[in-house]
């Protein structure tokens, strides 16, 4: 069952001290979970990228510690806590803010000097998607719908990739014109970048867990200065709120 697949999971992970963690994807995650290693004691952090989605179903099941996220309703910013809920089981949980961002086009000037979701049909240009369930696939529907756009009219619309990274580096091979990706992605290829969101990107996670010893050391190298150095040139990313609980619920 799952319960017992849960409980299995922590009897694992016990002896590690290990913390697993799935859901949606930035290369400055990457960047802040990969910095810790360097660290004398240093926590094992395991990061699976699983989508927004299927990291939210997997803390509810006990099979991960921490749901990386960034559903917020495109519109108006806020969470629907009532959905998230739902898929908790019961267990309290926080919302933890980590960082801004903006994502939006990412795109190579040789392919169009305008970009929308209408330049991309129009023009025929290529597009990159990502994987059913993340976070940015349900931003890149929410704005194709919002520009009257048939899904099925966007060439490559079904071909779909799992992380940031993977759509620039489609792009700068040629692979593909066009696709939805942070600007971090943009800057560290040289492509271009057109805005279409600042979003908020956060983790999800039990209220006990919060309180891990490794879950604190993770939020107090994201304020660090040294991590802050680290990521200035990938320039957007807002770390002001970061580390503040931006909602705690019970059952």
């Amino acid at each position: 069952s799952l319960k017992n697949s849960g409980e299995l999971t922590a009897e694992l992970k016990k002896p590690l001290g290990a913390i697993f963690a799935a859901g949606s994807n930035d290369p400055v995650l990457d960047i802040l979970i990969n910095s810790m290693k360097h660290s004398e004691a240093a926590p094992y952090i395991f990061s699976a990228v699983t989508g927004s989605s299927e990291g939210l179903r997997l803390l509810g099941t006990g099979l991960t510690d921490i749901a990386w996220c960034h559903l917020a309703d495109p519109e108006t910013g806020e969470y629907s806590i009532d959905k998230i809920r739902e898929r908790m089981n019961g267990k309290k949980i926080a919302i933890v803010h980590l960082f801004n961002r903006q994502v939006g086009f990412v795109y190579s000037e040789a392919s169009t000097d305008n970009i929308s979701f209408i330049d991309i049909q129009k023009k025929n240009l290529k597009f990159i998607n990502r994987q059913k369930g993340s976070g940015t696939r349900i931003l890149t529907d929410h704005f194709i719908r919002k520009e009257g756009i048939t899904p099925a009219r966007i060439n490559g619309y079904e071909d779909e990739v799992f992380t940031h990274l993977e759509v620039g580096l489609k792009i700068s091979s040629r692979g593909a014109d066009a696709g939805v990706a942070t600007s971090a992605v943009a800057k560290m290829l040289g492509l271009s970048f057109s805005r279409l969101i600042d979003e908020s990107f956060d983790m999800v996670l039990a209220q006990d867990t919060f309180f891990n010893s490794n879950v604190q050391a993770f939020i107090e190298t994201l304020g660090s200065d040294s991590f802050r150095s680290m990521v200035s040139g990938l320039g957007n990313y807002d770390f002001s709120r970061s580390g503040r609980i931006i909602h705690s619920t019970g059952e």
